[in-house]
């Protein structure tokens, strides 16, 4: 079909050479001092379009001949920045092959042909990425002088050109790795905090960043970054909550009164004050620290709601409650009573219910309901062992010193 379409092209050209210089009537005199040339019109045409045609190419060629230098220029340009594109190549391969000398021997060498070319250095980026590299491997070779030289060079770098925003990112992100590297946490705390809003929440800096609040021993902030990065799906849903769940506990076990253990626990979120682990820990410090009712209004939202509970957070909330007895009311009992008979299964119920019935002075409910809870082997050393104790305060209350001495030899055993 191509060759169709180029012959009708071909007869097409040749009809129209036909009709347009087929007739020669058309002459041109040309005069120059006192001769005279006479051409047909036909071939004046042709010898002028030749004529345009050379000296074109004479241009041209003048053109290429004079633009030799600058040519060559641009080669010898070209094959040093190849050059340098190959040095950066290698230098992050021997970066990442553990090869930390080498590493920084061609880093070197890549800064040494970019001093030789003026125009290679505009390209503040490429220099900010080299020196960068440099401190990386210095880093690793423990050279922290050097390290932070050519940081701070990578950093003047990003300031001079305006758009290598992300290299400053970049370096600032690797300074703090480095600096929990060297477990220097308010440094890092502080670098992180000289991030962009944009770059400060990503993964990876939310990452640092509970690191280096762990490491501070803030565990309020870490708590609120490992939220950040659940919510970002920085974890899996199960580790997620296991990690909030530690930290929280971190930030209840840095109360040192009750007074601060309560602004700690407003400062919490609601969905950490709806955990019965986190529920439970906090009832135990506070019991500890002489505020028992103030552990049970902790208990209590989540008391109400025990259907809804599993096995365990049922357990671990009665046992918090074993804990918080003191100058427990009536009230409590008839919940206890209530849970014992809706979850027969479960064996701290009973144990925070005789605890509850010995505060409550129904000593003879309550040594009965004890001495059940002390020989359950479900329970845990420590909660029989306190069981036992509590049946020795009983004892003593009786008078009865032999069976006061009996307790605490099964309390003893217990341990």
């Amino acid at each position: 079909m191509r060759g169709i379409v180029w012959l009708i092209l071909l007869f097409t050209a040749a009809a129209v050479a036909a009709l347009t210089l087929g007739r020669n009537d058309g002459l041109v005199s040309l005069f120059w001092s006192g001769w005279r040339v006479d051409l047909s019109l036909n071939l004046f045409l042709l010898l002028l379009v030749g004529a345009c045609l050379l000296v074109f190419a004479l241009l041209h060629t003048l053109s290429l001949l004079f633009g030799l230098p600058e040519r060559a220029r641009a080669w010898r340009l070209a094959q040093r920045d190849r050059g340098a594109q190959q040095l950066l190549r290698e230098a992050l391969v021997s970066l990442w092959g553990a090869r930390f000398s080498r590493a920084q021997r061609v880093v070197q060498r890549l800064l040494t042909l970019n001093a030789k070319t003026p125009e290679l250095q505009a390209d503040a980026g490429a220099l900010a990425l080299a020196h960068l590299l440099a401190a990386e491997a210095a880093h690793r070779l423990q050279d922290r002088t050097r390290r932070q030289e050519q940081w701070d060079t990578a950093l003047r770098l990003c300031a001079s050109q305006g758009q290598a925003r992300a290299h400053e990112e970049a370096a600032r992100l690797m300074a703090v790795g480095w600096a929990l590297d060297d477990r220097d946490a308010p440094r890092a705390l502080d670098l992180l905090a000289e991030l962009p809003a944009g770059a400060a929440r990503r993964t990876q800096a939310l990452r640092l960043r509970l690191q280096a609040a762990r490491m501070a021993e803030r565990p309020l902030e870490a708590l609120r970054t490992a939220r950040l990065l659940a919510k970002h799906q920085g974890f899996s849903a199960g580790v997620a909550q296991s990690l909030m769940r530690s930290l929280a506990f971190d930030v209840l076990a840095s109360a040192r009164d009750a007074d601060q253990l309560r602004g700690l626990w407003l400062q919490l979120d609601a969905s950490d004050r709806r955990d019965p682990f986190v529920v439970a820990r906090a009832a135990e410090t506070m019991a500890a620290q002489g505020a028992a009712a103030d552990a049970r209004a902790w208990i209590r939202p989540l008391w109400d709601q025990l259907s809804q509970l599993s096995e365990e957070e049922r357990g671990v909330l009665a046992d918090a409650l074993a804990l918080c007895t003191s100058g427990i009311g009536a009230d409590w009992l008839a919940r206890l009573e209530e849970a014992v008979a809706r979850f027969p299964r479960n064996v701290q119920l009973p144990l925070a219910l005789g605890h509850t019935l010995a505060e409550l002075q129904l000593w003879g409910k309550a040594r009965q309901v004890l001495g059940t809870a002390a020989e359950e082997q479900r329970l845990s050393a420590n909660q029989r062992r306190r069981a036992w104790l509590r049946m020795a305060e009983l004892a003593e209350q009786f008078e009865d010193s032999e069976q006061r001495l009996h307790c605490l030899e099964k309390a003893a055993r217990a341990t």
